[in-house]
């Protein structure tokens, strides 16, 4: 993951794991702004900002990354320390998008500083809250995904029998929670610094232009702003899985049956919660216990959370006889031999959705059969297939959308594409596509077949699975070589006050990317040998982007710019460059307008 190695670059991995560790001890933190208004914090939170794709929406100032990495790393670390003293957030930039049900979603959208602000403060405070997050919570959280979420109510249908579905709506969840139960929330949680609450607080209030100041909710399209809903709904989930799967026995049982036996014979409510973002379900054995559980959730919203539930959207379901709707998935519970298992497929209106996007995009394919709208076709297929694959009954449901959309395709594309059966196709369509299917090829590209789908099995989330421990991080990916990672880190401490923050943090992409290794003669590089060269000048029209940099040792980037005959046979000997060095560095020194040098001026 590649958060790990960012973590890595700036000496942040211990700091974070630290954090995890005390929280999961329940101890409090009452010095944490001085973690969060650190170099090394600020300066992981400009590269996190700069990776994301948001970082190029203006907010109100009209200011996007770009403008952000024209400064010099001090000058941004120093920016955001001052305004952290006395921190007033600019307003937030308000837009609306269209929702599924035809309605609109307001977002809110700080300036590119506020958001780099929020990412500190949420690099810090994420593994204190994961600490205390309950389990089968999967939105907005690392390394979980919706399919987590459905594995597990899949899990407790086949394998709990649980057949019965409590399905609760929140009203504007988002725009709903109260600042005040917030911060009280937040110091639940160990969070007791109180320059962190007081900035924190600022941040919810930030004006919204056009609306004025917010009393309530917390603004979606914030940085800050998921890990906020979490922390919310952290004491629901806590709550109802208090009230029966970690409610603490008198006797101790040594098999699960003995304990269920025992909580049986008492009044507790037997349910379980799976629960992504504001979505959310409770899964119970029977009708009278799904009742019980639809109005302590209904009165536990309203009265602890101040949050009201939509009654139209809200039910009780029996799986047995109708469908529940989760995530863009139906859920049924269908007989097979003497029991009865999950049953998943396509809610019908994504489904419509589906066939609409389709048909759009192969109009604008008859429009202009070029390869770039092919292959947008099929990132839009490929997309869809990585979602829904994980359904138990995809194939009858996306060739039942193919068969659908055939005569329709059929009669636009046959025009200007062939329909036949792959032959030869690229390496990309073989790993996810059967030659089985015929296919309109266009522009020398196959299309993606919309019916060639199969169902994967639904993985559960492996609990060990974290970022914050040493055991998490070795089973997430293999971590990067001690040496280099020691380098890095070294390079992360250098300092050269007249470059961007964009060649700093490109700089050291590009040499994690390289291995260390000069990228003309091969050799490995210590932190003090590295130089970063411009393949195309700055004063010759180049730029700070990460495909502009290369990676060399020092007396390989002087051969480069030097202009002296006896300087450069001094160093080609003293380097043994090769002939196919030569040919490299002749190509660096064209870029920056300089004679080629003679691979027999070493002689």
């Amino acid at each position: 993951m590649q958060a790990l190695r960012y973590w890595d670059y700036y000496g942040m991995t211990d700091t974070f794991t630290a954090l995890y560790d005390s929280a999961s001890k329940k101890e409090v933190f009452p010095q944490l702004y001085d973690i969060i208004t650190s170099r090394e914090n600020i300066l992981l939170a400009y590269r996190m900002m700069k990776s994301n794709k948001g970082s190029r929406t203006p907010g109100t100032d009209g200011k996007t990354i770009t403008d952000i990495q024209k400064l010099s790393e001090d000058e941004l670390v120093l920016d955001i320390q001052y305004k952290l003293k006395n921190y007033r957030p600019n307003k937030v930039r308000r837009k609306h998008i269209e929702k599924d049900n035809g309605k609109w979603r307001p977002l809110g959208i700080p300036c590119i500083l506020d958001r780099i602000i929020q990412q500190c403060f949420k690099q810090v405070l994420e593994p204190i809250a994961e600490a205390h997050f309950y389990n089968h919570s999967y939105g907005f959280r690392p390394l979980r995904s919706t399919h987590h979420a459905m594995a597990r109510v899949q899990f407790l249908v086949n394998h709990s029998q649980l057949h019965y579905v409590v399905d609760i709506d929140i009203q504007g969840f988002f725009d709903n929670v109260n600042h005040g139960l917030l911060i009280k929330q937040l110091w639940n949680l160990g969070i007791q610094d109180r320059r962190t609450l007081a900035c924190i607080s600022k941040m919810l209030k930030a004006e919204i232009d056009g609306e004025g100041v917010p009393f309530k909710g917390v603004p979606q399209g914030g940085i800050l702003s998921p890990l906020l809903s979490n922390i919310v709904l952290n004491d629901l989930d806590q709550w109802i899985a208090g009230q029966w799967e970690l409610f603490p026995m008198n006797e101790s049982y040594k098999t699960r049956s003995g304990e269920l036996y025992a909580k049986k014979r008492s009044t507790l409510k037997e349910g379980y919660i799976v629960r992504y973002a504001d979505d959310f379900k409770v899964l119970c054995r029977d009708w009278r216990t799904a009742h019980k559980w639809y109005h302590a959730v209904k009165l536990y919203l309203k009265e602890r959370l101040k949050l009201d539930i939509s009654p139209e959207k809200s039910q009780i379901v029996n799986l047995r006889k109708r469908e529940s709707e989760f995530l863009g998935f139906t859920i049924r519970a269908t007989k097979k031999g003497n029991k009865r298992v999950a049953h998943t497929g396509i809610k019908a209106k994504n489904k419509r959705k589906i066939k609409e996007e389709a048909k759009a995009r192969i109009k604008k394919l008859r429009a202009s059969p070029t390869a770039q709208n092919a292959l947008l076709f099929n990132s839009f297929v490929l997309g869809i297939h990585n979602y829904f694959k994980w359904a138990t009954h995809v194939n009858p449901e996306f060739s039942r959308l193919a068969y659908d959309l055939r005569a329709f395709m059929f009669n636009r594309l046959k025009q200007i594409g062939k329909y036949e059966h792959p032959e030869n196709p690229p390496p990309t369509y073989k790993k996810f596509y059967s030659r089985g299917f015929r296919t309109f090829k266009l522009a020398n590209v196959y299309l993606y077949p919309l019916a060639d789908v199969k169902t994967r099995n639904t993985m559960s989330f492996s609990q060990q699975l974290t970022l914050y421990t040493a055991e998490g991080r070795e089973q997430i990916h293999q971590k990067l070589r001690p040496d280099l990672q020691h380098e890095i880190a070294s390079l992360t401490k250098s300092h050269i006050p007249s470059r961007s923050v964009e060649y700093m943090d490109n700089r050291i992409s590009r040499y994690s990317m390289k291995m260390g290794k000069c990228e003309v003669t091969g050799m490995y590089l210590c932190a003090a040998d590295v130089h970063c060269h411009h393949f195309v000048p700055l004063h010759l029209g180049g730029n700070d982007k990460f495909s502009n940099l290369r990676i060399l040792q020092k007396e390989v980037h002087r051969l480069i710019h030097s202009t002296c005959k006896q300087t450069i046979d001094g160093l080609m000997a003293k380097l043994g460059i090769t002939e196919s060095m030569q040919s490299l560095i002749n190509q660096y020194r064209t870029k920056c307008e300089l004679e080629a040098v003679s691979f027999f001026s070493r002689t």
